[in-house]
């Protein structure tokens, strides 16, 4: 039997970002809090489709979670574990809040560093010190992760495997399947709309587009 094909969506920050970016290219994935809306309506008439927030911003908590309990829908959050009660970001007590809601803590690491070059200087720091400092803001085992800028090779999955990890997640703007341990996921970005999710995003693929995309993730693991 075939397993049950995903779309893995990812979203970041939700509403005016406040003040500079913090590194280059962050605003590109910040969206309006009604576009934001917008794609979350579209999404949930897609029952394959699975939700998830990266770099813990404080709209995880102010807009995102609301909007999600009243619609019924589940999602997965991974706050940088430095950030974590920033001012800017999510606290203890909002990750607390997440998981009250029925929602799922993971890990985008410490420090937003790309772990295929991070974890070179700083594998304790990303992969077992930020797990445990998130574990323990939210009051709840992390056993999944999301690969920073979405950048992995062999290594970072041997890794992640080494340590553990039940589930990481990827930016490879292509379909997932429901059991795998590495789940690509699509990005929302700051010009999408709900027509444009829905064209980019949730499209059937064609036979040969699923070859390739199990091609290139296959390829991609390997390096």
């Amino acid at each position: 039997m075939s397993a049950t094909e995903l779309r893995n969506i990812s979203f970041h920050g939700i509403g005016v970002p406040n003040g500079a970016e913090r590194e280059p290219g962050e605003h590109r994935y910040w969206v309006t809090e009604k576009t934001f809306l917008d794609v979350l309506d579209e999404c949930a008439k897609h029952p394959q489709v699975r939700l998830s927030f990266d770099d813990g911003n404080a709209s995880d908590v102010d807009i995102a979670l609301p909007a999600l309990v009243e619609r019924g829908l589940k999602a997965d959050f991974f706050p940088i574990a430095d950030r974590i009660g920033d001012g800017d970001s999510v606290d203890e007590q909002g990750l607390r809040a997440l998981v009250a809601a029925g929602m799922t803590v993971g890990t985008h690491g410490a420090g937003h560093r790309a772990w295929t070059s991070a974890l070179a200087t700083h594998h304790e720091a990303e992969l077992r010190a930020a797990r445990t400092r998130i574990s323990e803001a939210a009051g709840r085992p992390v056993d999944t992760a999301a690969c920073p800028f979405g950048a992995y090779n062999r290594g970072v999955l041997k890794a992640l495997r080494s340590a553990g990890y039940r589930t990481v997640f990827t930016s490879d703007a292509r379909p997932a399947f429901e059991g795998s341990w590495l789940q690509p996921r699509y990005s929302v970005e700051v010009d999408d709309t709900a027509a444009s999710v829905r064209e980019r995003m949730l499209t059937p693929r064609s036979v040969t587009e699923r070859v390739v995309d199990r091609g290139v993730l296959m390829v991609k693991a390997w390096r």
